[in-house]
C-alpha cells in the first residue's frame, strides 16, 4: 500500500495525475436519473476487448488456408489445451455483441439521445453497428466449413443485383466468380486486420462526441423532457449536482458487465452450440449444396425481405432506404421532445419496425 502511495505521489508531482483522476473520475458528473441502459456502452467495450483476446489466440493455430483451414480449427477444438473454449467465447461473443448493439441502438432510440447536438455520436455509432455486422460475416468464413461456404455464397451474390457494377463488386468482394480461397484470404484480412482497426477508431471518435457533447439526460422522472440544445454555438451538457462516475456509476457499469459475463459465460459453458447449427461442423464442399442453407440469425430478416420482392435489387433498394432512414434521422426528426411516450408518431413507426424485424428473423428461420 505503501509503494502505491509512493508510486501515485511520484506520478502526480510529474504529470498531475491528482487533477486528471479528479476531473475525469470523481469530478465527472452524471445525471442523477441516469439508468442501467447507459451501461450497455461500458459492456460493448468490454465484448469488444474479449473478441480481440480471444481472436489472438485463435490466431496462434488457425490456419487462413481453403486446405487447411478446417483442419486447423478441428485442432483447436480437439487438441489444442482450452482452445474449444477460446473458440467457443470467441464464436458466442460475437453473437451477444450484435444482441447487446442492437439494446444499445433501441435504447439510444427510445432516449431521443441521437438529436442535436449529438449527430456525430448516432452517426458513428450507426458506422460501428455496420462494421460489427462486417466482422461477424467475414470472421462467419473463416471456419471454411459447409455452413460457412455456402452461406457466404448466398451473402455475396445478392450484391451482383446492383444494377451496372454489380456484377463487378460480386467478383470483387470474392476475388473471383464463385466464393473460393481467394474469398477466404479476402475475409481474413478484412476480419483480423482491416475493420478491427476501423471498429477501434470509430470507438475513439465515439467516445470523443460523448465527452465533448455530454452524456444526455434520460427523460424520464422529470418536469421538462424536451431537448434543451439550442442555438448554434458549442456547448457541454455538464449536470451540476449530478453522481460522480467514480466511483458511484462505475459500480453500476461493473454491475451490468458482471451480469453480461454471467450469461456469457452460462452460455459457454452450459449450450455453447447455441449458434452452430449441424452443417458448422462438416468441411466446406463446393460441389454439395446444402437443402436449407441460412445465414445467421441477424441476417434472417435482410434475408428474407430478398424473398419478398419479385427481384433481389428491389429487395435490396428497400433495405438501403430503410438503413439510410435510420441513418439520417437526427437530421430528419428535429422535434425537441425526448419522451417516447410524447413521441406518438415516433413510438408507433419504432414498434413497428421492431414487430416487422423480429417477424422477418421468425419468418425467414422457418421458411
Amino acid at each position: 500500500m505503501m509503494l502505491l502511495k509512493r508510486l501515485y505521489r511520484w506520478l502526480d508531482v510529474r504529470i498531475g495525475i491528482g487533477e486528471v483522476i479528479e476531473r475525469e473520475l470523481t469530478g465527472y458528473l452524471l445525471p442523477r436519473n441516469i439508468n442501467c441502459w447507459y451501461s450497455l456502452g461500458s459492456v460493448l467495450l468490454t465484448i469488444f476487448a474479449l473478441q480481440v483476446v480471444t481472436g489472438i489466440l485463435l490466431l496462434v493455430y488457425y490456419v487462413p488456408s481453403a486446405d487447411k483451414a478446417f483442419t486447423s480449427v478441428t485442432a483447436i477444438m480437439n487438441e489444442v489445451p482450452f482452445g474449444w473454449l477460446i473458440r467457443m467465447a470467441h464464436a458466442v461473443g460475437s453473437n451477444l455483441m450484435v444482441v447487446v448493439l442492437l439494446f444499445h441502438l433501441l435504447s439510444v432510440l427510445f432516449m431521443g439521445s441521437y438529436k442535436r447536438p449529438r449527430e456525430l455520436n448516432w452517426l458513428s455509432g450507426f458506422l460501428l453497428f455496420n462494421l460489427v455486422l462486417g466482422i461477424s460475416l467475414t470472421g462467419y468464413l473463416l471456419p471454411w466449413s459447409q455452413l460457412s461456404f455456402w452461406a457466404t455464397t448466398v451473402a455475396t451474390s445478392s450484391i451482383g443485383a446492383i444494377p451496372v457494377i454489380g456484377g463487378f463488386l460480386m467478383e470483387f468482394v470474392r476475388g473471383g466468380a464463385l466464393v473460393g480461397p481467394p474469398t477466404l484470404g479476402r475475409f481474413f484480412v478484412l476480419h483480423v486486420a482491416v475493420i478491427p482497426l476501423g471498429i477501434g477508431a470509430l470507438v475513439g471518435a465515439h467516445l470523443f462526441f460523448l465527452k465533448r457533447t455530454g452524456v444526455s439526460t434520460p427523460p424520464f422522472g422529470i418536469p421538462d423532457t424536451t431537448n434543451s440544445w439550442q442555438g448554434e454555438r458549442y456547448r457541454h451538457e455538464g449536470h451540476p449536482g449530478g453522481i460522480p462516475f467514480f466511483p458511484n456509476y462505475v459500480l453500476a457499469d461493473a454491475t451490468a458487465t458482471a451480469i453480461y459475463l454471467a450469461l456469457f459465460l452460462a452460455i459457454v459453458f452450459f449450450n455453447p452450440y447455441l449458434f452452430f447449427p449441424a452443417d458448422a461442423f462438416v468441411p466446406a464442399n463446393p460441389l454439395l449444396t446444402p437443402a436449407h442453407i441460412k445465414p445467421e440469425w441477424y441476417f434472417l430478416p435482410n434475408y428474407q425481405t430478398l424473398k419478398l420482392f419479385p427481384s433481389e435489387f428491389l429487395g435490396l433498394a428497400v433495405q438501403g432506404a430503410a438503413m439510410t432512414f435510420l441513418a439520417l434521422l437526427p437530421f430528419i426528426d428535429r422535434g425537441r421532445e425526448r419522451h417516447p411516450l410524447k413521441r406518438p408518431l415516433f413510438l408507433c413507426g419504432a414498434v413497428g419496425g421492431i414487430i416487422a424485424y423480429l417477424g422477418l428473423m421468425i419468418w425467414g428461420h422457418y421458411s
